[in-house]
């Protein structure tokens, strides 16, 4: 069985270096060259066509791509004596872990491989190989949940994961939640279609062409969503969604779960949940605690398969397409969602 070809994803950061590395004038042409190769590589153009624009074989395309891969930019440049990698020394790396761990001056937010190099006079490719030697990565942040403040967190918990694996008789259990200021952007120029080692290609420059709002409910049992498109996000657009629910699932009391938002806490969403109380009840989830609430997961379903990479030529084209996908959604693949946590159950 053949390898896997590795294809070559460039950062922003590794774009932009590449792309003042491959036009620099005081950088060497070998550097400029190579520079040059990975770029065109990373848009999708085929060994044959870097081959011919950079008059250079195969197997020196095939190097450089690879060098790449393994070892960022630092692959790009000339191995030092015979393959040795230049020396540091424990000082020095020890420098470099403390500045890579430090807030940095001048209203950066976190240090480059390249600034730290600047600041400890090191080259790119020493500080490269002791940050990785060291697993740091300066540029890279991760998220966590932290522990939310609300003091009622534990019972409002427990009341929302009981309706998920509980529900009464006679009951509905539905999330619902906004979705606000979905773009509709369009590209200034048209969309290069994919093809064989080329994936969908379109312009950085775009134009907006309005807004859209969407709030949507999920009945949790059986998965169909329900949804419509407003203009902006209110208590009384939230009313009279709250209103097609009950019109839509007579006889069925609601347990209806939304988050904090101030719209859904309006004296006139109380006063009308107070005539409906038979048939309607609000849950809260806890503060900082949206992850709770299933249609979360749902949202992000809509924003890989409709939102991630489109481009919309209006915002009633922007709104169609929406509305298609909630139609084609629960025709063919509205199910109740299956929580796991491989966690531990005693954090």
């Amino acid at each position: 069985m053949g390898r896997t070809p590795r294809n070559i994803t460039l950062s922003e950061s590794e774009k932009f270096d590449l792309e003042v590395a491959s036009k620099s004038r005081k950088a060497e042409r070998r550097v400029q060259e190579r520079s040059t190769i990975v770029l065109m590589l990373a848009g999708g153009q085929s060994y044959d066509e870097v081959m011919q624009k950079v008059g250079v074989s195969r197997s020196v395309v095939a190097k450089w791509k690879n060098r790449f891969l393994d070892l960022g930019m630092a692959g790009l440049e000339d191995k030092a004596g015979r393959g040795k990698e230049p020396e540091y020394d424990a000082y020095d790396e020890a420098r470099v872990v403390e500045l890579a761990t430090s807030k940095p001056p001048g209203g950066y937010s976190s240090w480059s491989q390249q600034r730290i190099a600047d600041e400890l006079k090191m080259s790119k490719a020493t500080v490269q190989r002791i940050l990785a030697r060291q697993q740091l990565r300066p540029h890279k942040v991760e998220y966590w949940c932290g522990k939310s403040t609300d003091p009622e967190f534990e019972s409002k918990m427990t009341t929302i994961v009981g309706l998920y694996l509980n529900p009464p008789a006679n009951a509905l259990v539905i999330s619902v939640d906004e979705k606000t200021q979905i773009q509709a952007l369009d590209r200034t120029q048209p969309e290069l279609p994919l093809r064989a080692g080329s994936p969908r290609r379109q312009t950085a420059t775009y134009k907006r062409n309005g807004v859209v709002a969407l709030i949507a409910a999920l009945a949790v049992h059986s998965g169909e969503v329900t949804a419509d498109t407003m203009e902006s996000n209110n208590s009384e657009n939230f009313l009279r969604f709250l209103k097609r629910l009950h019109r839509k699932y007579p006889k069925k009391h609601l347990h209806i779960i939304a988050d904090n938002l101030a719209v859904h806490k309006h004296e006139t969403i109380k006063k009308w949940l107070a005539a409906k109380k038979k048939w309607i009840t609000l849950h809260f989830t806890p503060t900082y605690s949206s992850w709770l609430n299933q249609i979360e997961i749902w949202f992000n379903i809509l924003t890989k398969d409709v939102l991630k990479g489109a481009a919309w030529k209006s915002k009633q084209q922007l709104v169609e397409a929406l509305m298609q996908y909630i139609e084609t959604y629960n025709r063919t693949r509205a199910k109740p969602f299956e929580w796991t946590y491989a966690g531990d159950a005693d954090n």
